[in-house]
């Protein structure tokens, strides 16, 4: 009887399920890339995108088991949710009702949705077949429509590229404008509308950008330099070389991208220090993940001799049912949206310390505010280092 019920209810979920177009076993691992692609491979495998799995990846893996806890959903439904961004290849794209009941009952062992979940195609994230399998991008859909819902996928061995003219003895290879001319399109399938299972928006990038900036790969896959992209000898016996960028997809885990990434000034003003953060990104900081944070310390001195410190944080907060502290992916409200929005700045009023001679502010970045740091448990130091982005003193009168 136990067995049948889990045939019915297996059944019933595999109705439900779309299924993205099947990946041969020959493309799924990176490292089978590394014969021709090896000095890509390695940078991908050194970045966050090869991270994006529940594995891998501290931050991503306590949320899940967080929204899991208080939806009362199980953990496998929430993965295949969270896997339209963050694992776009997997095999099994939705969970229904007849799902989550031979969840709770056990009895989804061995079940399609429990296979796709825990596939080896799936462990490496957003891995080479992820971006470079994609044939259209329908940004003209719904903004809640993200990831393998905005996307078609090419057959099983065609590789999208920038290049018209590469060629490859082991795929077919395909050309697309948004590899190269309009690269933000690509990057906006996932990096767009991060909202929370009630529908708050906490997080739109592909709003927040400016039109005409930098395009996303300038600074997160650096400027073109001239390299191979493939080390076959298909062009009368040689290699060809390429204009490439970098793919390690720097971002908010990197210290030097944040180095001097805001500009910040102090002026003072009778009793009162007035800071001003200004943003020459095109798109608002802090941004990404809605609990980050920008940390502004303020040193007062008289002299030489420190007499007082003060921090100012600025990150948005987020509460559930009846006001409880919650992370951004469960908010039925949100605090202020502190984020300095792009090409703008934020002024700061403090009032200053008696007796001080002078102030140092030192301006840092914080991917995870200490609030969902708490609130999840999170171990790694990475979630609570200090960025540097900036310093400026100023002597008092």
């Amino acid at each position: 009887m136990q067995y049948f019920l889990l045939f019915l209810v297996t059944l019933s979920s595999l109705f439900g399920a779309a299924k993205v177009v099947a990946v041969d076993e020959r493309y799924q691992d990176s490292q089978s890339c590394k014969a021709c692609h090896l000095r890509i491979v390695k940078e991908w495998d050194e970045s966050w995108h090869s991270k994006s799995h529940y594995q891998n990846d501290e931050y991503f893996r306590k949320s899940l088991d967080y929204v899991s806890r208080k939806t009362r959903k199980s953990l496998n439904s929430v993965k295949v949710q969270c896997a339209t961004c963050h694992n776009p290849r997997i095999s099994v794209t939705s969970t229904d009702e007849d799902y989550e009941i031979a969840a709770v009952m056990g009895l989804d062992k061995g079940s399609e949705v429990d296979k796709a979940v825990n596939a080896d195609s799936i462990s490496e994230g957003i891995n080479c077949v992820v971006c470079h399998n994609i044939d259209k991008i329908h940004d003209e859909y719904d903004a809640s429509k993200r990831g393998i819902n905005r996307v078609e996928w090419t057959k099983s061995g065609t590789m999208t590229g920038p290049f018209r003219d590469a060629k490859s003895p082991y795929h077919k290879t395909i050309h697309h404008e948004f590899m190269d001319k309009n690269p933000n399109k690509l990057c906006f399938v996932c990096h767009a509308n991060d909202r929370s299972v009630n529908g708050v928006i906490f997080t739109n990038m592909q709003d927040e950008y400016v039109k005409g900036s930098k395009k996303c790969v300038e600074c997160h896959m650096g400027e073109h330099r001239q390299d191979v992209a493939a080390t076959y000898k298909m062009y009368d016996g040689k290699v060809k070389m390429r204009n490439v960028r970098h793919h390690g997809f720097k971002g908010a885990h990197t210290d030097t991208m944040w180095l001097h990434a805001l500009r910040l000034s102090l002026k003072e003003k009778k009793n009162s220090l007035y800071i001003t953060i200004k943003n020459p990104q095109p798109h608002n900081i802090p941004s990404g993940f809605g609990a980050r944070e920008l940390e502004l310390t303020l040193t007062y001195k008289n002299g030489t001799n420190v007499i007082g410190k003060k921090t100012i944080s600025l990150t948005t907060h987020y509460v559930r049912k009846k006001g409880k502290k919650t992370i951004p992916h469960l908010a039925l409200k949100e605090s202020e949206n502190v984020s300095i929005a792009a090409h703008e700045k934020k002024v700061l009023k403090v009032s200053k310390m008696k007796g001080a001679s002078s102030v140092e502010v030192v301006l840092n970045y914080v991917l995870v505010n200490e609030e969902v740091r708490s609130l999840l448990k999170l171990k790694g130091k990475n979630w609570s280092k200090r960025h540097f982005i900036a310093k400026k003193s100023l002597e008092l009168k």
